[in-house]
C-alpha cells in the first residue's frame, strides 16, 4: 500500500458514505471545478466491468437547451437538471457490440487489453461459453443489455464515493423514459444508437438544504455468514 493510498483512513471512507445522499435540488450558482470533475469522471474510468470489457460510455450534459429538452422525458430530474453542476447520462453498450465476436469486443482485447493472439482467442472462447451458458444471456437481447447496463452501475457508484469523499453532492436517477430520451439523445447527434442505449443518468453539484439523517437496515439484517 502506498502513501497515497494509507492516508485515506477507514473513518474518512465511512464518514464520505455518511455523508453521501441522493441530492434533489443543488445550488445552481455553485459550480463544481474542471479539476474535481475530471477526477470524479477518472474513477468511473477506472472502475472494474466483466471480463474488463468496459461496457460504458459517459455524456456529460452542460448546455442548458440539451437539458430542457431531457427533461420532459425525465420525471425523476425535474429538480436537478435545471441546478446541478454537472448532469451525467451513463450510455451502455448494446447487445450486437457485447456479443463474443464482435468487434468491439475484439477491439477491447488487442487495442486496448493488449492480449497475444492465443491469449485473445481463449479468453473469447471462455466469454462466449459465458454468454451462452454460465449466465444463458446469448439470444435474449433485453438480458443482454440489462447486464452490460448493470456494470455500468459499478462506475455510478465509484463516481458518487468519490464525489462525496471530497464534499461533492449527486443523485443517481433511473426515472426517465427510456426511448424518448434516447430518441432526443440520436436527434441531437449525441448517442450513436446502433451501439449504445440508456443505462442511467447522475447530477452532481452542492446541496442546498440538509438531508434528514441517513436510515439502512441493520448490519444484522442484510449480512449472513456460515
Amino acid at each position: 500500500m502506498d502513501t497515497a493510498t494509507a492516508a485515506l483512513t477507514k473513518e474518512a471512507i465511512l464518514a464520505g458514505y455518511q455523508y453521501r445522499h441522493a441530492t434533489k435540488v443543488f445550488d445552481a450558482e455553485q459550480k463544481i471545478s474542471a479539476e474535481d470533475f475530471s477526477f470524479i469522471l477518472e474513477t468511473g474510468r477506472l472502475s472494474p466491468s466483466s471480463f474488463g470489457f468496459e461496457p460504458w460510455q459517459f455524456v456529460v450534459i452542460q448546455n442548458p437547451e440539451l437539458r430542457e429538452k431531457l427533461r420532459p422525458y425525465a420525471w425523476g430530474a425535474q429538480k436537478q437538471l435545471p441546478t446541478a453542476s454537472h448532469f451525467l447520462l451513463i450510455l451502455a453498450r448494446l447487445p450486437r457490440d457485447m456479443a463474443a465476436g464482435s468487434a468491439y469486443i475484439q477491439g477491447m482485447m488487442n487495442e486496448v487489453q493488449n492480449l497475444p493472439q492465443e491469449v485473445a482467442e481463449g479468453k473469447k472462447k471462455t466469454y462466449a461459453a459465458f454468454l451462452k451458458t454460465d449466465f444463458g444471456l446469448e439470444g435474449n437481447e433485453r438480458a443482454m443489455f440489462e447486464w452490460g447496463a448493470r456494470q455500468t452501475y459499478l462506475a455510478l457508484g465509484n463516481m458518487m464515493t468519490a464525489a462525496a469523499l471530497i464534499g461533492i453532492d449527486s443523485c443517481p436517477i433511473e426515472g426517465f423514459d427510456k426511448e424518448k430520451i434516447e430518441q432526443v439523445l440520436t436527434e441531437e447527434g449525441i448517442m450513436d444508437p446502433e451501439h449504445f442505449g440508456i443505462a442511467c443518468m447522475a447530477a452532481f453539484g452542492y446541496r442546498i438544504n440538509e438531508p434528514r439523517g441517513k436510515t439502512r437496515q441493520s448490519a444484522d439484517q442484510v449480512v449472513k455468514w456460515f
